[in-house]
């Protein structure tokens, strides 16, 4: 299944290759579109010649900071981004042995691969159910229990990314959280 959320045909394909990317553009995904957070592996991927988690490991912080801070930077905030990307991919090489994939193709049950995906960098609760929400919804991975771990983001709708396939379920996703926004101001 291909993944369609960036807009940008090869930024996509890397997405749809390559689960590390997916998980990168996941962990990228706070307080920047999410168009662009998933696109930021793409720019690594073309600035470094490769998207291999050991190669981004074993970079130079220094030198991998700038490459993640060219314009246009893989986020607002490049500098914390580019390091935490870099402990993702040590925690992806040394107990994935680079495959990020396993980290849900290896989980027990949805409860399973909500703690491994928690114990990533970047991956608070709200950012666990969204990426299991995703991988159930776009690539079909369903362990026994993934709708209770993903809560509402399991229901049909436009609430997050695991629900964007095209520009128009990005621009209904985009409205829903505006609703939701103003919800909460309204109620506060």
């Amino acid at each position: 299944m291909a993944i369609h959320i960036t807009g940008d045909d090869a930024a996509d394909q890397l997405l749809t290759d390559s689960p590390f990317a997916l998980l990168v553009g996941m962990m990228l995904d706070q307080q920047y579109p999410m168009e662009h957070a998933f696109a930021g592996p793409h720019k690594v991927n073309g600035r470094l010649g490769s998207f291999d988690p050991a190669q981004i490991a074993a970079a130079d912080p220094e030198e991998f900071a700038a490459l993640c801070a060219t314009t246009p930077a893989i986020h607002r905030f490049p500098g914390s981004m580019s390091a935490r990307l870099q402990e993702l991919a040590r925690i992806v090489t040394d107990e994935y042995d680079g495959d990020a994939s396993r980290i849900w193709t290896e989980a027990a049950d949805g409860k399973d691969l909500a703690k491994r995906l928690q114990a990533l960098p970047g991956f608070g609760a709200q950012k666990v159910k969204i990426f299991v929400a995703l991988l159930a919804k776009q690539l079909g991975v369903v362990p026994a229990g993934w709708e209770k771990v993903s809560g509402d983001y399991a229901l049909e709708g436009y609430r997050s990314v695991a629900d964007v396939v095209d520009p128009d379920s990005l621009q209904k996703v985009r409205d829903y959280k505006k609703q939701k926004k103003a919800a909460a101001k309204a109620g506060a």
